[in-house]
């Protein structure tokens, strides 16, 4: 069975990561750059497979500004966030996928404009795939009763 793990990030990292994220989508969303969505997604899948403690935004920024400007520590659980990435990854592509066909190009625009306000969610901290896995293993306290698993 599953679980949280907690890790340990500088909080300055993480929110570089959210908003750089956020932002980098809303670019290729808005200007319809297919390019700025799909780094989007690489920099998602590896994310995923690198946990959030070695995902590439977050390496940067500890790497970088953190050495400079450092931040207290924030945890975040890792299984939710790479679930959060798998998603946001394969969201992602499935937007590329049709954004290429000339029959859904419309319909892909419109996937990938959800995802970008779902990150933005997520950069304002509130992280609507990560929490409703953490509800769901019930061991979220500040989540939508709707994600809770039922008691008795």
């Amino acid at each position: 069975m599953i679980g949280t793990k907690p890790v340990t990030l500088s909080r300055n990292a993480f929110r570089f990561c959210r908003w750089s994220m956020a932002l980098l989508i809303w670019l290729g969303v808005l200007l319809h750059l297919p390019l700025l969505v799909g780094i989007s997604a690489g920099i998602m899948l590896l994310s995923a497979i690198l946990t959030v403690r070695n995902a590439p935004m977050v390496w940067l920024y500890t790497v970088t500004l953190n050495r400079i400007w450092p931040s207290p520590p924030e945890v975040v659980d890792e299984h939710g966030m790479r679930l959060a990435h798998s998603l946001a990854f394969i969201l992602m592509a499935v937007g590329l996928f049709l954004v290429s066909n000339p029959q859904s190009t419309e319909t892909g625009w419109k996937l990938l404009f959800v995802v970008a306000i779902f990150k933005t969610a997520g950069a304002i901290g509130y992280c609507p795939v990560s929490r409703g896995f953490t509800c769901l293993l019930g061991n979220g306290g500040e989540c939508c009763r709707i994600f809770r698993r039922p008691s008795g």
